[in-house]
């Protein structure tokens, strides 16, 4: 059993499309207008005590139902574990579901690949799923960051890409040096490749200072506490050696630069800080549609969460037979609509016949023939468009959004125009409701306003001069 879901608006070249957001809304219902209902509560837990808690509300058990809400319950999971991060999950009110799910989510599951990544690589121990009572659910305990927004002094702000290493001199807000280094890290296997780039960064934007108070920094991956737990950008160092020498890598090299206060942290984080600090707005949620897809949020007190934010791994298409990512093996996740692998999936669907052509180049050849009013570019773009629509509103549910930062390589030139038209036509139609302005940030906060405010993370001692 299924819902027969009819969306106002379908994408053109991907017409089977089914939004998560009314799958989600059509479950809620059901289980709304079902008098035998039940009310369950899940506890998502890090080992540094963080809880997350929710409480939802799912249909009756019984053959009819049960396939219904182990997918509504293992989706939901699925973007919890990738929104908000952690690798114990507590659930109270329906025992059979939390054993389900932790089948589904174990090393011979459907979801290894999230058992293995989530719970080990970044959380240091395996995903598990345990069934308790609602009394014993410990209290929610969430912490935001107060990094950002620190312009006093002289600073180094830098960014690590997949193609080059950004890295910009700072003094007092302003930027006085920016400089893009090209680097190939994504293959290297020898750790120092890595630690002397940044250095030489480093010492690049030092040389325009008077002096180093601070640095700052951001790059793809996830990093807590200034570790890198998972990174694309170490993908060619042994495990042996990331553990030796990357795991703590800035560390390493906030020693080298006399434990000044370092800070690095997502890049979807600082987009997101760069974004609210240009809009001077607070409840931003950056997006950003390049290799693949970063977020990054800032909350209404104008702080970066300690959440995870990777919505490249957050369901959006609920259809049975969504397009599988092949790193994750999973089904209709973000990556596969917002980035250049979309624009690669959808470009045959288009009529472009690329072949084993790069997806960076893909993405020039779409640009470009968007740029000669090429309908088959127009298509991908008004399909992506529709796509993101749906997608702000599901995360809409569990982010609370004023702004929608939208940026990334995918987004420039006419082509991100039409994915922002279509996208606010389905929010307006569909969702009224939802008051989400939809941003593009101007080239000088793209270039400078993401140095600026990863320069800004690290606050200075209260005793440094300035």
């Amino acid at each position: 059993m299924s819902f027969a879901i009819i969306p106002e608006f379908r994408p053109v070249l991907d017409p089977e499309f089914v939004p998560a957001v009314l799958w989600n809304r059509s479950y809620r219902a059901k289980a709304q207008a079902d008098p035998r209902s039940r009310a369950v509560e899940l506890a998502l837990c890090r080992d540094d005590g963080t809880v997350f808690r929710l409480a939802d509300t799912l249909l009756s058990p019984g053959a009819e139902n049960d396939a219904l809400t182990l997918k509504y319950v293992e989706r939901l999971f699925k973007l919890l574990l990738w929104q908000k991060g952690g690798n114990r999950l507590l659930m109270a009110g329906a025992p059979e579901v939390a054993a389900a799910l932790g089948v589904i989510y174990s090393a011979s599951g459907a979801r290894s690949f999230d058992w293995d990544f989530i719970g080990r690589k970044i959380f240091g121990s395996p995903i598990s799923v345990v069934s308790v009572r609602h009394a014993e659910l410990p209290a929610a305990n969430e912490s935001t960051m107060t990094l950002g927004r620190n312009l006093d002094g002289c600073r180094i702000g830098f960014d690590l890409g997949g193609s080059d290493r950004k890295c910009a001199a700072v003094i007092d807000g302003k930027v006085v040096f920016s400089e893009e280094v090209v680097w190939d890290p994504y293959f290297q296997s020898d750790p120092a490749y890595h630690i002397e780039g940044i250095h030489d960064s480093l010492c690049r934007a030092a040389a325009h200072l008077p002096r180093v108070d601070a640095i700052g920094g951001s790059s793809a991956g996830v990093y807590i506490n200034n570790e890198v737990c998972a990174a694309s950008l170490f993908r060619g160092v042994s495990p042996t050696d990331f553990e030796t020498s990357i795991r703590r890598i800035f560390f390493t090299l906030k020693e080298r630069w006399h434990n000044v206060p370092f800070e690095v942290v997502n890049d979807g984080e600082v987009t997101a800080l760069a974004g609210s600090m240009g809009l001077s707005a607070n409840r931003v949620l950056g997006v950003a549609m390049g290799t693949s897809q970063a977020a990054g949020y800032v909350d209404a007190k104008g702080h970066i969460t300690p959440w995870l934010n990777e919505l490249a791994f957050t369901p959006v298409d609920f259809r049975d037979d969504a397009p599988v990512d092949e790193w994750s093996g999973d089904r209709g996740c973000g990556a596969l609509y917002f980035s250049q692998q979309a624009v690669a999936r959808l470009a045959p669907l288009a009529g472009f016949n690329f072949g084993a052509m790069p997806f960076p180049e893909q993405l020039v050849n779409v640009q470009q023939a968007q740029e000669a009013d090429d309908p088959r570019a127009a298509a991908i773009y008004e399909t992506m468009g529709c796509y993101l629509g749906y997608a702000i509103a599901q995360y809409a549910n569990t982010y609370d959004i004023a702004s929608l930062l939208i940026l990334g390589r995918v987004t420039s030139g006419e082509g991100g125009h039409i994915i922002i038209n279509e996208a606010e036509t389905v929010l307006a139609h569909e969702f009224p409701e939802l008051q989400i302005t939809l941003v593009v940030p101007d080239e000088n906060t793209k270039r400078l306003g993401q140095a600026v405010a990863a320069a800004s993370l690290p606050p200075l001692p209260t005793h440094s001069a300035g």
